[in-house]
């Protein structure tokens, strides 16, 4: 039974705590907004609690474990390394996602916003409902912010379970499972089978379409695939998940290649076929908010639905599924309710995959840049040519440029190999800020670094390069 209550008054609202949420109230209250933020489940969101931050710990624990075992090479030999994984999941749950966690409460709490535990549905365009338990609140507001994110997708035959299970599932395993089989092979699946690979999991990757990692291009793909058949995972491409069978403590999968079906048997089955947004649980159809395509809501350049007063970022819009998006349009939004002049007007859009080794691109491809009318030519410097990657032992990868023809302007760039998460930030400032080669090439760049290759490059791109 819900207990009755009387109304009360919010400026702005926030709906979710996640890395689009929390920023965009953080942002509103700087801005002179009185701010409340509405999180149903965990300050921080997916992002923080069960997505990016968890991912990246589990996986260099994966790797913390695998150079320990092949170290050989530096002349450091180990013996009788094993894995504590109760120990490892503490760590990444205490001391990883809950400083984190318990950082961006106290960031919301210095910047005066109110926190509201409970789930939010809207009654209409300025009044929405939390309930909590058996207990209800009615509030009414000025402006509204969803941010409501995203949720792994089920699939027929596939119902999660014990032993089939979504990302969130997996991070929270408290064994390393003998065998995995991991349907779907893009971000995600990818990065947790790399994970699990390094503590010693026996991996099948299951993909429908003709490569893992469909959205970078195939010859930084092949550096990962290499990797994985290196550490024993199986990648089967071109495969169709039919249904799985739980016996006991076992999952069997059947799958179809080639009009050709064939079974997997394995401790644990791992869905990650895409995440779909959270639209469709909190009402608001009913504030008449209009819900597009595959659940996501149409918004303008500051984040604006069809309704005025409600803004919509993240997850819960088109566009790529990224955290740093969400923020990016997190902050836009907030600053459009407080009457400033911003809009979304990106150029570049950074992605990451934490393989091994790691992927990362910005702006186009060559194909992209031909296809929207550039006369571009790239430019490829391998990480084998740089001396800090030859002292890591790390020399599988590239940097690629994409500049015109004309003015050797940077218009795109890609990065495979290590560290490939941080050299994207320098490409991505170049791209956004309309750069050229000559610029990059004539930054200085501190040696021996990762960073030189970027200006190796660069340099390569002018036609004058040192290293190559």
């Amino acid at each position: 039974m819900v207990v009755g209550d009387f109304e009360i008054e919010l400026e702005t609202v926030v709906i979710g705590s996640g890395p689009g949420g929390y920023v965009a109230a953080i942002r509103a209250s700087q801005l002179g907004q009185k701010v409340a933020i509405i999180e149903k489940d965990y300050i921080g969101g997916t992002c923080l609690n069960v997505g990016c931050i968890p991912s990246k710990a589990l996986i260099n624990a994966g790797h913390t474990y695998h150079n320990a075992l092949h170290g050989d090479f530096f002349g450091v030999m180990t013996k009788d390394i094993t894995v504590d994984f109760k120990r490892t999941q503490e760590w990444k749950d205490k001391e990883v996602v809950g400083k984190l966690t318990g950082g961006v409460r106290m960031l919301l709490k210095k910047n005066k916003v109110e926190i509201i535990e409970g789930e939010a549905f809207f009654v209409d365009d300025h009044t929405l409902r939390v309930i909590k338990g058996d207990s209800a609140q009615t509030y009414s507001f000025k402006n509204a912010i969803v941010a409501t994110g995203s949720r792994p997708i089920e699939i027929k035959g596939f119902k999660f379970s014990e032993r089939v299970i979504d990302s969130t599932g997996a991070l929270a395993l408290t064994e390393i499972p003998k065998e995995m089989v991991v349907i779907g092979g893009g971000y995600i699946g990818s990065e947790l089978a790399g994970a699990f690979a390094n503590f010693g999991t026996k991996i099948t990757i299951l993909e429908g379409s003709n490569q893992i990692i469909p959205t970078f291009e195939k010859d930084m793909v092949q550096l990962v695939e290499s990797e994985f058949k290196k550490k024993g995972v199986d990648v089967i491409t071109n495969a169709m998940a039919l249904n799985s069978e739980v016996n006991g403590d076992r999952v069997t999968v059947t799958y179809e290649v080639g009009g050709k079906q064939h079974k997997v048997e394995a401790d644990y089955c791992l869905v990650t076929v895409g995440r779909r947004p959270n639209t469709d649980n909190c009402g608001l159809e009913v504030a008449g908010v209009v819900i597009g395509e595959r659940g996501l809501i149409n918004v303008d350049k500051q984040g604006r639905t069809n309704k005025d007063n409600i803004f919509a970022i993240g997850d819960a819009v088109p566009g790529a599924a990224l955290a740093h998006k969400a923020s990016y349009e997190a902050k836009v939004a907030a600053e459009a309710i407080s009457g400033q002049p911003s809009a979304v007007d990106y150029v570049a859009m950074p992605a990451v995959c934490f393989t091994d080794p790691e992927l990362a691109s910005v702006g186009y491809t060559v194909e992209q840049a031909k296809e929207a009318g550039l006369d571009v030519k790239a430019s490829k410097f391998p990480l084998a040519g740089n001396g800090r990657a030859l002292s890591l032992n790390a020399t599988s990868g590239f940097v690629r440029l994409v500049t015109t023809k004309e003015d050797n302007v940077l218009v795109g760039a890609q990065v495979a190999g290590a560290n490939a998460s941080d050299l994207i930030a320098e490409l991505t400032l170049a791209v956004e800020g309309g750069l050229n080669a000559e610029d990059l090439a004539l930054t200085i760049h501190s040696h021996p670094s990762l960073a030189e290759t970027v200006m190796d490059a660069a340099e390569l791109a002018l036609g004058h390069p040192i290293h190559i």
